[in-house]
């Protein structure tokens, strides 16, 4: 077995975290902060969306892996895991807060709904209410 989608996950949950890295490095730079906050909620608010992904991500990851290995990598398990990719970015640029803190809900309820529905899919799974 390949892990075709597994790794496709891992590479972009990667590249979003990097995002989400530079994207605290340029607050720092701005406000000239060299480590902790420096009482900045800007910083403190990238620093969030950073930490809340490192949060997420790998209970994702695991689903989307385990679910890959029992066989059901599936064109829906496919699309899953772009929209909690999506939502990801969207709770990342949602945490600066302003006109774009809606983002920030968007990402939280895509993120909680697609790991509860990876939850529900691996307990049918387990349990034997499906066959692939």
């Amino acid at each position: 077995m390949d892990l075709k989608l597994t790794l496709t996950m891992a590479a972009a949950a990667a590249i979003i975290n990097i995002w989400l890295a530079i994207r605290i490095g340029q607050i720092r730079t701005k406000e000239k902060i060299g480590t902790g906050d420096g009482g900045s909620e800007a910083l403190m608010r990238r620093m969030r969306a950073q930490a809340n992904f490192v949060e997420n991500a790998p209970f994702f990851l695991a689903l989307i892996a385990a679910l890959e290995l029992a066989g059901h990598a599936s064109l829906g398990l496919w699309i899953v895991g772009y929209v909690f990719m999506a939502g990801r970015i969207a709770h990342g640029i949602g945490m600066d807060g302003g006109k774009a803190q809606i983002g920030r809900m968007i990402g939280t309820i895509i993120t909680l709904l697609t790991l509860l529905g990876l939850a529900i899919y691996a307990f049918v799974i387990v349990l034997g209410f499906t066959h692939h």
